[in-house]
């Protein structure tokens, strides 16, 4: 059974440090760390990925917030200042996901690289980013799933619980399995596309793209914490759908093209 602590920070000298945001930075650091060791071991690209990753983690975290906000509005319209709450959590993957892609667009343009090769060394070290940052969720108790009774039940505080199901106790721990598919998603990466697409630009993050969104796509069916639905469908599921149906494509294209 899972259980979160009591309390989501602790404090040095009276200012609060979120476990949060120390998961985080831990998560984007490893993140870079492997993307680097990957553009220099398999592109021979050495303080590319340094160069770069401070603005794409800036305006990642601020379009991860940004979307979040927006899915959220009827929320955040009301309270103004609570987007910039960062520490208290509330960031989409796929946000950031779009504005990390326009930061390596315009830096690997400036650079006149392939913008494609800087994505593919980039969704190198997305997943195990994910897989840390997820635990963020557990020191949130957020991103949790329905009910359950399983013996790795997650056990969620009265306050933290939606009012549908504010008499239950143990739910399904999402953050988890999401975080324990990440790391499988990147040993795929690692083991089996990279070695055999790494010249073909493109493929690498095009996988990393259908394997996600298959991933979220059925943890969200698990969650009970989406906010927005359209025709009774989670938003994020039916923006995963359309990312591996645009990756299928690229794949199917550039397939025919290298043939």
């Amino acid at each position: 059974m899972f259980a979160p602590p009591d309390i989501s920070y602790f404090s040095i000298y009276g200012f609060p440090i979120y476990y949060y945001g120390i998961i985080l930075a831990v998560a984007i650091y490893v993140g870079v760390l492997i993307a680097n060791k990957i553009a220099i071991k398999y592109y021979t690209l050495y303080c590319v990925i340094p160069n770069i990753a401070t603005a794409v983690i800036l305006w990642g975290i601020i379009g991860a917030r940004a979307y979040y906000c927006l899915l959220n509005w009827d929320f955040y319209s009301q309270h103004l200042l609570e987007i910039f709450a960062l520490r208290e959590g509330g960031l989409s993957i796929h946000g950031a996901l779009i504005a990390g892609a326009c930061v390596i667009y315009y830096e690997a343009k400036r650079r006149r690289m392939s913008v494609l090769k800087v994505l593919d060394i980039c969704s190198m070290g997305l997943p195990i980013a994910q897989a840390i940052g997820r635990w963020g969720n557990f020191f949130n108790s957020e991103a949790f799933g329905l009910p359950t009774d399983l013996p790795w039940k997650m056990y969620i505080k009265q306050p933290y619980r939606p009012d549908a199901y504010f008499s239950q106790e143990y739910f399904h721990p999402t953050f988890l399995y999401e975080s324990i598919l990440d790391v499988v998603i990147f040993i795929i990466l690692l083991k089996f596309i990279l070695p055999k697409h790494k010249e073909h630009y493109g493929f690498i993050t095009a996988w990393y793209l259908i394997l996600y969104s298959t991933v979220r796509f059925f943890i969200e069916g698990l969650r009970v914490d989406c906010v927005k639905y359209i025709c009774g469908i989670p938003f994020p599921q039916i923006v995963s759908v359309l990312i591996i149906i645009a990756a299928s494509i690229f794949l199917y294209k550039s397939s025919h093209q290298t043939k």
